[in-house]
């Protein structure tokens, strides 16, 4: 999935993969929600929510991490 325009992922990898290393570290380390980190980054829940869906991985509110 390429990012549509309008999708404001900022400055975030690209790559799923890597997309999910980096938010689940951000998740661990600095933010108590998924919320809290797009709204502190300005990224679109939803774009990210679905470019991580892609590769199998969801949001668990309970952990604060996709899996």
């Amino acid at each position: 999935m390429a990012w549509k325009e309008g999708d404001n992922m900022g400055n975030l990898p690209n790559d799923p993969v890597m997309l999910l290393s980096y938010v689940n570290t951000q998740l661990r380390d600095s933010y108590e929600s998924l919320f809290e980190f797009c709204q502190s980054n300005d990224v679109s829940m939803e774009a990210l929510t679905e470019k991580l869906a892609a590769i199998q991985y969801r949001y668990d509110q309970t952990t604060n991490q996709f899996i």
